[in-house]
């Protein structure tokens, strides 16, 4: 057996770098044991969708997934057309890190819009929903929005609100990458429910792994009778876990006491405190708002490769130096004190 270090080093790469919250581990724990029926016609299954319902306030329809490139594209499932396009950012996670899977699992083209500070400018959506090509084009079916965005900013209620009006104005239906969506509903201080659901949101896809959990995350149709066909293609998309109680307990933990947004909000202060201690630095110039648990900034080019040696990081544009540094439920001031002295250290201003 090969033995592990003492310590794994946190660091500012991403939030899936995370461990696991002791609660979400504990119920692992707690329900490794015995048999239970597979497939989710479990118990745990039931209760953490009961659960869902809860958190909405009504009825739901809630699925379990491994990841969310499944989560994402599965949702869109719901409004998927052979003729049909899926509109997004030209930022967002489906259009620049899902690789081929939304064309190959949907057969729609995706089309990305402009942003600005991450989140889709209306009066593109409009000019691309008020195009004439008619037979001749794609036929936009589905717009996704990513709350919080890729940039690690905020729509506002009454910006989604825009955006969700004018695609269901044209017939389309809207989802949601909520990959992070505790770090949002923490900042924004509003329910999910009055964000989401009220705003009219049809699909929701639920993040589980960077909240805290293992692997898992939710697909919620929020909308009455959407998605009733998902079971099978949940099956067809490889995304059917046997022992589905592991996963559906991770998500019962999670929406309990609302630790999702207790993860999130412990996240989004740690990313503010790292904010607070590089936004003064002559050579760091942050560049997005910082709204929830990441950090995105400019530093010298020269810089990247000795800092990344010493504390790992992506850079998000490596030819314009522009970096992101995330935080997660587990970071610690300490982590941001180490990240400091190591920064100023191979400063080119020391």
């Amino acid at each position: 057996m090969v033995p592990l270090p003492d310590a794994f080093p946190r660091g500012f790469a991403s939030d899936n770098f995370a461990g696991i919250h002791p609660r979400i581990l504990d119920r692992i724990a707690a329900v490794n044991r015995g048999h239970a029926l597979a497939y989710g016609e479990d118990a745990v299954t039931a209760r953490a969708r009961a659960a869902f319902d809860q958190l909405f306030g009504q009825s739901v329809s809630t699925h379990f997934v491994f990841n969310g490139t499944a989560a994402n594209v599965l949702s869109l499932m719901a409004f998927q057309k052979s003729h049909g396009a899926v509109l997004c950012s030209e930022l967002a996670h489906l259009w620049n890190d899902e690789s081929t899977a939304p064309e190959r699992a949907l057969g729609m083209r995706l089309i990305p819009l402009k942003s600005v500070d991450g989140k889709i400018d209306p009066t593109a959506l409009a000019e691309v929903l008020g195009r004439g090509h008619g037979v001749h084009g794609a036929l936009p079916v589905a717009l996704t929005l990513t709350q919080p965005t890729e940039v690690g900013t905020l729509y506002s209620l009454e910006e989604l609100r825009t955006l969700i009006d004018l695609a269901h104005a044209h017939g389309l239906g809207v989802h949601v990458d909520g990959a992070r969506l505790g770090c949002a509903v923490a900042a924004l201080g509003i329910s999910v429910r009055e964000m989401l659901l009220e705003s009219g949101v049809d699909a929701l896809s639920f993040g589980g792994t960077k909240q805290g959990m293992l692997c898992g995350e939710a697909v919620v149709f929020l909308q009455p009778g959407l998605g009733a066909d998902f079971p099978y293609w949940q099956k067809h998309g490889l995304q059917l876990a046997s022992k589905m109680r592991f996963v559906s307990a991770q998500f019962e933990a999670l929406l309990e006491e609302d630790l999702w947004i207790t993860n999130g909000g412990r996240a989004n202060a740690m990313a503010a405190h790292l904010h607070g201690n590089v936004k003064h630095l002559p050579f760091v110039e942050v560049a997005f708002p910082v709204q929830v648990n990441s950090v995105f900034a400019r530093i010298p080019v020269s810089l990247l490769e000795p800092l990344q040696r010493e504390t790992f990081f992506w850079p998000w544009d490596e030819r314009a130096g522009l970096v992101r540094w995330m935080c997660a439920f587990d970071t610690e001031v300490e982590d941001i004190q180490r990240f400091m002295e190591t920064l100023l250290r191979l400063s080119p201003h020391r």
